[in-house]
């Protein structure tokens, strides 16, 4: 089954084309970033008014690069929550309309979830996996760690119950005046610094009443207090960011592997744009050896906003029950502990 997946729930235009849920023959992508970057964030209008102008483009490049037409296609998945209404109903309406006019299924796909497939593209044998798998979500809006039972379904166990990591980043290169996006150039800089040098606060870690929960705004808050009024140097900017990030990393990393540990998960898998952090990736394989845990990191063309894992876990969706109906944009997932994954 030949899938095309369109995703524009934030500032990237995506379209990809999916066989089978797996095989990826096509991944094109059109970021806004540097659009959004004089605002320190993205603005949902604007975002839309350059999913308007780029979609057409992209699905060209997306056809042409795996040398198929729309007459190919099986079906049409799309992010239709959670996300900004405005980017949604871009990519939603676009995808309703080519449904009609090919006269082919279209499903809606929870972008979150679509971030923990992205983990499986790659890694197909997960999918025969006898055992739970804990999941670590980690974007810029979210934060979660969550249970993939055998069944195919998946429990949400904890989360963040107020900044998430990706906004921890964003926020602090703020404070410090640096570019946005915050989380990569944090991670090239703390590079040069000592990540034990400044003893930043781990929040909520060891607190048992929010075992698996996150809490990054106050962490955010004491680097405010640290640099206030401060001129920094280079070297004290870069160990700054360093023991800042640490302080980050060694929450996620803590509870992923206590979650693990409590659920029995022989298998870890690390998603979202933060999983693109270098010092986060490495902790978890330094880890992973020490607790004789699998952690499957996610490659970090899956781990951004794509469209190949809205496609790919559509083909699952499609294949165990095709939408008859327009697709309707939900900026907001609903509020479950229990979503769905994929039906085996």
């Amino acid at each position: 089954m030949l899938v095309l997946g369109i995703e524009s729930s934030c500032d990237e235009t995506a379209i990809s084309l999916v066989k089978d849920g797996h095989e990826v023959l096509s991944s094109a992508i059109s970021s806004q970033i540097q659009k959004h970057a004089e605002y320190g964030g993205v603005i949902p209008e604007l975002a839309a008014r350059e999913h308007l102008t780029n979609i057409n483009e992209v699905l060209k490049l997306s056809l042409t690069e795996a040398g198929k037409s729309l007459s190919d296609l099986d079906g049409i998945a799309v992010t239709n929550h959670p996300g900004l209404l405005p980017a949604l109903l871009v990519g939603t309406s676009y995808a309703n309309g080519l449904s009609a006019s090919l006269d082919i299924p279209v499903v809606g796909v929870n972008h979150l979830v679509a971030h923990i497939y992205g983990s499986f593209i790659e890694r197909q044998d997960l999918l025969d996996s006898k055992t739970s798998i804990t999941a670590l979500l980690v974007s810029g809006g979210h934060t979660q760690i969550i249970i993939l039972s055998p069944d195919g379904t998946c429990e949400i166990v904890g989360g963040t119950i107020d900044d998430a990591a990706g906004e921890a980043f964003d926020k602090a290169a703020k404070i410090l005046g640096l570019p946005y996006p915050g989380g990569p150039i944090i991670d090239r800089m703390a590079k040069d610094g000592d990540p034990k040098k400044i003893d930043f606060p781990r929040p909520l870690k060891g607190k048992k009443e929010h075992r698996f929960n996150f809490s990054f705004s106050g962490l955010k808050t004491s680097l405010l207090y640290k640099v206030k009024d401060k001129e920094l140097t280079k070297q004290e900017m870069n160990d700054m960011l360093a023991s800042y990030q640490e302080a980050i990393v060694d929450v996620l990393t803590h509870k992923t592997f206590d979650a693990a540990k409590k659920y029995g998960s022989r298998n870890i898998v690390v998603c979202g744009g933060v999983a693109c952090n270098s010092a986060l990736r490495q902790r978890l394989k330094d880890l992973a050896e020490k607790n004789n845990v699998e952690v499957v990191l996610t490659p970090p063309k899956y781990c951004t906003d794509n469209a190949a894992m809205i496609a790919a876990l559509g083909y699952h969706q499609l294949k165990s029950n095709p939408e008859p109906a327009s697709i309707e944009a939900i900026p907001r997932a609903p509020k479950l502990t229990q979503v769905p994954f994929f039906n085996k």
